[in-house]
């Protein structure tokens, strides 16, 4: 039986693919910090271990049970707006950790690096955003994915460690968060329709955006290293078709059975407009996207009715630069 290691397993992606792996028939050892995650999401077959992958001592203590064929590390702080005013903490959580992870990988043989990135690696005005383009993050967010990639490309030519990435966009569905106010739009919009607040929209609302739902991506994540085609390869994975940040209320707002009502905030500094091809997903793994937006939002819409919503998980250390940010985000920083 094949042995894996899920980081991040306590989050949202990290626990559907927790999920998958064990469905594949792997045994599953899961870890998380708990700082933006919830232990029930963890399946209840995977061995839990609770600890901070940005501490060295701790990931080494986590070959001490026995050696990995797998890693797959999706564990990350994905406010990508955020990151440009949490430079440093983004970078010790986001890359560092990757660091950490891939250095014990290569001393103990792990035979595949399975690596969840993000489509913020390619940067502006590169859409339908394929894998052959050259990217140009343009946040910290981004920058930090990217320099893992490159990372994980250097430990291969000089170590032989096998890798599969994958950039995955504007992930969805249960298990969400929807209480955490700096990233999950979708959450974002959810949490303010229970509270019969308005939707927040930066801007103008026409940005674009695909949204995947997750059962679109863990499945594929998972069975990255049981596919000889994903050996080392950097794989877009999500929903095929854009809608405006407008249109995701709209739908929202239907999945709940209420009206739509905005609030126009400040726009911010973002990409405006972020979509990606999928036709390497299509050719390695032979499926497609299947979940389109409307039946994705209401699933995640049902869930979060039957299960209620969860405490609000803060921030879990200091803005750092606290410049530029958007009105609404200082606010919430200073209260």
């Amino acid at each position: 039986m094949a042995r894996a290691l899920v980081t991040g397993a306590a989050g949202f992606i990290g626990s559907h693919v927790a999920d998958e792996c064990l469905r594949l028939g792997m045994e599953v050892v899961a870890t998380d910090d708990l700082s933006g995650g919830f232990q029930e999401n963890v399946p209840a077959q995977a061995t839990w271990v609770e600890g901070d992958i940005r501490d060295a001592g701790f990931v080494e203590s986590l070959w001490e049970g026995g050696d990995f064929d797998y890693v797959y590390h999706v564990a990350a702080y994905a406010a990508e707006g955020l990151s440009h005013f949490i430079r440093a903490y983004n970078y010790r959580t986001n890359l560092e950790s990757t660091v950490l992870l891939v250095n014990q990988s290569v001393l103990h043989g792990v035979k595949r690096f399975v690596f969840t990135s993000s489509i913020a690696v390619y940067g502006a005005e590169q859409t339908p955003m394929s894998e052959d383009m050259t990217p140009r993050p343009e946040d910290p967010y981004g920058i930090s994915k990217y320099a893992a990639e490159l990372d994980l490309g250097a430990a291969h030519d000089i170590f032989g460690l096998e890798y599969t990435i994958f950039r995955p966009h504007n992930v969805y569905g249960e298990r969400q968060n929807i209480s955490d106010p700096y990233r999950n739009v979708i959450g974002i919009f959810m949490s303010r329709v229970l509270k019969g607040e308005p939707m927040p929209v930066f801007g103008d609302g026409l940005q674009t955006r695909a949204f995947s739902h997750i059962d679109d991506v863990a499945p594929l994540v998972a069975q990255a290293p049981l596919v000889d085609a994903a050996r080392n390869e950097v794989i877009n994975v999500g929903a095929d078709e854009p809608y405006t940040i407008l249109q995701l209320a709209e739908a929202v707002a239907q999945a709940f059975g209420v009206s739509c009502e905005i609030e126009h905030l400040t726009a911010r500094q973002e990409v405006v407009h972020a979509f990606s091809t999928h036709e390497k997903a299509r050719r390695i793994f032979g499926v497609s996207p299947s979940i389109g937006l409307q039946e994705g939002i209401e699933r995640m819409a049902a869930w979060v009715k039957a299960n209620g919503v969860r405490p609000p998980v803060p921030f879990p250390g200091q803005i750092e630069v606290p410049q530029n940010m958007p009105p609404s985000w200082a606010a919430m920083t200073q209260s």
